[in-house]
């Protein structure tokens, strides 16, 4: 009797790193599952616009669509907290509703040569960031703790980050500020 003996050879052995890091509730990536929508939001972050002229807007875009379609993904969202009304206005004994986009979204590529290019700026931004992230801790570690455990869905979902969500929540709702109060232009163009 022969006994063989089988031995595993990888053909490929890689560590794979974070790269990038996709933050959102389940309802806001439901909504933007459909281009459609992306390019609403799109035309929404500029100015307010009713159904017809996001419609009209839409179809100049090459986006063949009838208005009570261009209603519902307005509507999807509307509820997931992504558009909201901006303005009423009395129309022929109606009212006319204008939307806005509240959220910005982001869906570029950086160019391939980017990474050498920016590698300085990763460097303080992450010097920068482990300190203020440091502080983040000290100063307000139990509130980013008990919001974290609120999050939890059971006690064994160790593997969620959620503090890390947290933080980077945090973050990201800091740049918000920033840009909507013109400080991160004004802050970009002393750069130049």
């Amino acid at each position: 009797m022969s006994v063989y003996l089988l031995t595993r050879m990888a053909l490929l052995e890689s560590d794979v790193p974070i790269r990038e890091v996709v933050t959102t509730d389940p309802e806001k990536a439901k909504a933007l599952e459909n281009d459609v929508r992306a390019k609403i939001l799109d035309m929404l972050a500029t100015e307010e616009m009713t159904i017809e002229e996001i419609h009209d807007e839409l179809h100049r875009r090459g986006e063949e669509k009838a208005e009570t379609t261009v209603r519902h993904h307005v509507n999807v969202l509307k509820d997931a907290g992504m558009v909201e009304i901006a303005r009423l206005e009395e129309a022929g004994g109606g009212t006319r509703k204008y939307y806005k986009s509240n959220t910005r979204v982001f869906s570029y590529d950086l160019p391939e040569s980017s990474g050498e290019q920016l590698a300085p700026a990763q460097d303080t931004t992450r010097e920068e960031l482990a300190a203020l992230i440091e502080t983040l801790a000290e100063q307000h570690g139990d509130e980013i703790e008990a919001v974290a455990k609120e999050m939890k869905p059971c006690e064994y979902c160790e593997t969620q980050h959620y503090k890390e969500f947290v933080v980077r929540e945090l973050l990201n709702r800091a740049l918000i500020d920033l840009g909507e109060t013109g400080e991160l232009d004004e802050l970009l163009s002393t750069a130049e």
